[in-house]
């Protein structure tokens, strides 16, 4: 509800200035260049960790999948999931180097077929290859609601690109409306996976139910194998405004080739690394969606409002708006503290 109101409220900020076109355009709006600033780098830190997310989820996948596959080169033996991020990133780098990702932004709109395939496969392994609706965990554990609070916000972040799907359409008029709809989708999908999974395997799902399905079972490889080619598909899609960012940096050099390559490269390179230190998913995913989603898609959103806005803001409506920051900080605080604990604990315990 609150991101569904936070993207109304960056409707309002565009209807209020036609020069709008971007997320950053109403940072700038609002707080001038130190709000676009701040807008750009949280933008593009959530787009750089959800991608990075990318390689860590195949990583896991395919390691369940080949579990036997190592490589010992020169002396230096690399693990299979460590070595299966490494040959996703290679297969992934090209796509990096292009200037039109017009062929990619196609392939990627596949996105929302892929995961209703991957929902019903699911559900036909429950159904279909005996695992059944019948276990049970823990209904309610209160020391997970920090970390569950924090990925449903990385579930709904998708407001940086608001703007740019508003100046798309013709029929502006209807952008609540499809907004609305999108909501609710994505929250009966959302949704449907969770009882799914309750009920197939209890507390002992996995950050990704894919680790937990029969590798045998028909049902079971097209779900994962969706899951496998939907991400490298969106990843030079979701890296592109990183990419321009970091481009931008250099604006006598950045169209050289070379000064290209090695930018895109490093930053893939950086990802594989980061990929590879913090080899946990939904920890991941839940720092993401603590500290930046949260940040970027409920907090910015109310801050740009009420700036932009002004004395135009009904004192119940300004006080909602208010309490809507307030609840969103406690989340990321909360949130940010838990997120990062269970990292470093994992790591730790890791090493030992």
């Amino acid at each position: 509800m609150a991101a569904f109101y936070t993207s109304l409220l960056i409707k309002r900020c565009m209807e209020a200035d036609s020069s709008i076109r971007t997320y950053p355009d109403i940072g700038d709006r609002a707080f001038g260049k130190i709000g676009r600033l701040i807008t750009s780098v949280f933008m593009c830190t959530e787009l750089y960790l959800v991608v990075t997310g990318f390689l860590i989820m195949e990583g896991d996948n395919l390691h369940n999948l080949f579990p036997e596959m190592k490589f010992d080169t020169c002396g230096l033996k690399i693990g299979g999931r460590e070595s299966f991020v490494l040959i996703i990133a290679l297969i992934i780098l090209p796509s990096i180097y292009l200037d039109d990702l017009s062929i990619l932004s196609y392939i990627s709109a596949t996105g929302i077929i892929a995961s209703v395939v991957i929902i019903m496969s699911i559900f036909s392994v429950g159904t279909l290859d005996g695992i059944g609706f019948h276990n049970k965990g823990e209904l309610l554990n209160w020391s997970g609601i920090p970390t569950t609070v924090s990925l449903y916000g990385f579930c709904y972040c998708a407001h940086p690109v608001f703007p740019s799907l508003y100046n798309s359409m013709q029929k502006k008029h209807q952008f609540s409306k499809v907004l609305l709809l999108c909501f609710l989708c994505s929250t009966i999908g959302y949704a449907s996976m969770a009882v799914i999974g309750y009920l197939m395997y209890g507390s002992k799902v996995n950050s990704q139910i894919t680790l937990n399905l029969p590798i045998e079972a028909l049902s079971s490889k097209i779900a994962i194998y969706t899951t496998l080619v939907n991400p490298i598909s969106k990843y030079a899609l979701m890296l592109e405004p990183v990419v321009n960012y970091t481009e931008s940096w250099f604006p006598n050099h950045h169209k050289k080739k070379y000064i290209k390559f090695m930018l895109r490269t490093g930053l893939v390179t950086s990802q594989v690394i980061v990929a590879l230190v913090v080899p946990f998913f939904g920890f991941l995913m839940s720092l993401v969606g603590a500290f930046l989603s949260i940040t970027a898609s409920i907090i910015l959103p109310c801050l740009f409002y009420l700036k932009i806005s002004g004395k135009c803001i009904r004192g119940g409506e300004g006080l909602l708006v208010l309490g809507t920051v307030m609840f969103s900080i406690l989340i990321t605080i909360f949130g940010t503290y838990t997120s990062l604990v269970k990292i470093i604990r994992e790591n730790v315990v890791g090493y030992y």
